[in-house]
């Protein structure tokens, strides 16, 4: 596995939680797991970085790094209201004008949008910082309710856990979904969110919470390979079919039938990853009943073929 070179650009005070986000995604060596990112921080000014924690880091690495990284990260700006320096925003253009991918976890966005990089874009933050960030960029078409943007060659995200979100996306989309699973696991999370969710939930108007849904939720990844309808999560989750979307709803910002799509295609991806199966096989294993129907929803969702997926991720080419 070719490794991939991630660079995380910290700015004091730095936040050590958004940091930590890519570190742990990017920068961890997992057992039983293959290397496949090699894990660098800098500053504009090496040496001792103030952290939001109360501590300062040491940091070795000079802007120079960013030339020769495949993934910048700007793990959060806390002065997003003051003019950043020269010298970052120059050498944030130059990565992005050779081509690196530019990854903004939280309010390091701010930072992407005064380097123009997100000019008459769509692009997230904080839900609470969202309207600061429209009214200091007009130009910027911010989506306050998702959970992270991923444009290709930049890529933004909401707050706290949505950084690892993206960070979990992006090796889904370098290494494939099997391989980012494997480390989601290790990581001990749960299944990924799709960037389209909701940042948070309506506050429930009951009383008391409603339940979890994960029974009923880890009851149907066990079945995906059957029919499955979304009258079946509701009979399982004891619950009309109204009550239970509205609880997917407030819990996920996606609708059952959503969820349940979005689990059968990572299914699939995982099937193409790891094994030989015939697409017609794993469109069975998966609960999509025929190939015509994994191709057309798999085209929908990953924006490509089975057959072109496997070629980029399968076990012919990692070997």
């Amino acid at each position: 596995m070719l490794l991939h070179r991630v660079v995380a650009l910290v700015l004091p005070p730095q936040s050590t939680f958004e940091l930590a986000c890519a570190a742990e995604v990017f920068g961890v060596a997992r057992p039983g797991l293959p290397a496949g990112y090699q894990f660098d921080v800098c500053a504009e000014h090496p040496g001792a970085v103030a952290t939001l924690a109360g501590y300062d880091m040491v940091v070795t690495r000079g802007l120079r790094a960013l030339a020769a990284a495949d993934t910048v990260v700007i793990p959060g700006w806390q002065r997003r209201e003051q003019p950043a320096p020269p010298a970052v925003i120059d050498a944030l253009r130059r990565a992005h004008g050779r081509g690196a991918r530019i990854v903004a976890i939280c309010s390091g966005a701010f930072l992407l949008a005064q380097a123009g990089l997100l000019d008459q874009r769509r692009a997230t933050t904080h839900w609470r910082m969202a309207a600061e960030f429209a009214a200091l960029f007009p130009g910027v078409q911010v989506d306050a309710d998702t959970l992270y943007i991923d444009l290709g060659d930049v890529a933004t995200s909401a707050g706290t856990a949505a950084g690892i979100d993206l960070c979990l996306h992006l090796v889904r989309q370098d290494h494939g979904a099997a391989h980012a699973a494997q480390v989601a696991r290790h990581m001990v999370m749960p299944p990924h969110r799709e960037g389209g969710q909701l940042q948070y939930a309506a506050a429930p108007p009951a009383a008391h919470a409603p339940e979890s849904l994960g029974p009923v939720l880890d009851w149907a990844v066990e079945r995906l390979h059957e029919p499955l309808t979304v009258s079946d999560l509701a009979a399982r989750a004891n619950l009309s079919s109204r009550t239970l979307a509205r609880r997917f709803t407030e819990q996920l910002g996606i609708s059952p039938g959503q969820w349940l799509l979005q689990r059968r295609i990572t299914a699939a991806r995982a099937l193409l990853e790891e094994t030989d199966l015939a697409v017609e096989a794993i469109a069975t294993r998966v609960g999509l009943s025929t190939a015509t129907n994994l191709r057309r929803r798999f085209r929908t969702m990953v924006n490509t073929t089975p057959a072109a997926y496997r070629r980029s991720f399968g076990r012919a080419a990692r070997t």
